[in-house]
């Protein structure tokens, strides 16, 4: 059972659609409680960052999805879900993530060639292949996207997917059985579902990929 947190923002349907459409067997997690039950989480997300954590804080998430990831159980993080798992962004200054990565995520300042937020379809260059999220998903895939701020290059092992946009940054992290990817793979035609699938795979017990 993959549990779709529900912590008062986020796109809940179209995720739930996916995993419907994937045959995954799902349930909307309203409250941490909750979370015993599932095999897996995924963490949607939309807005901002600041919100994005109040309502975790309020709702009661962010010691029990920590402890989650740190317990390695399947966990994927979706647009916001992703930045949330650093330590804070440049769009909420003083606001804290979640911390389970280090560094904070930073504002796009590109040229007026660039618009911001981007908004459509962008590769993702795999730096890391053996990310479970990357089985049957060929190098170099487009995915849709949709944001102003996102994660620097560190340079560090989390680092699975590379995305350009001006500037090189961090659009797939991997650690251990945690993952999160900045793209919405929902909205992202049969490639995106492929790689729901792959988690979906991973929540049921068949391993794909390395797990490092």
């Amino acid at each position: 059972m993959i549990g779709i947190i529900d912590y008062g923002m986020g796109n809940l349907g179209s995720v739930s659609n996916a995993c419907r459409f994937l045959e995954l067997d799902s349930v909307i997690v309203s409250k941490p409680d909750e979370m015993a039950a599932c095999s897996g989480l995924i963490l949607p997300g939309v807005g901002a960052f600041g919100d994005c954590m109040q309502h975790l804080v309020g709702h009661g998430f962010t010691s029990p999805v920590k402890q989650w990831i740190g317990a390695d159980k399947p966990f994927l993080g979706l647009c916001l879900g992703l930045q949330v798992l650093f330590e804070g962004s440049e769009e909420s200054p003083g606001v804290a993530g979640l911390g389970v990565l280090p560094g904070q995520v930073q504002r796009f300042r590109l040229s007026r060639d660039w618009k911001v937020p981007q908004i459509g379809w962008n590769r993702v260059r795999q730096a890391r292949t053996d990310c479970p999220l990357f089985h049957d998903v060929p190098d170099e895939s487009y995915f849709y996207f949709v944001h102003s701020f996102y994660a620097g290059r560190t340079g560090a092992a989390f680092e699975a997917g590379l995305t350009n946009y001006g500037l090189d940054y961090t659009s797939v992290v991997w650690q251990g059985r945690m993952m999160a990817c900045q793209f919405h793979p929902e909205k992202s035609q049969k490639i995106g579902l492929q790689m729901l699938n792959n988690f979906g795979r991973l929540c049921a017990g068949r391993e794909v990929g390395a797990l490092t």
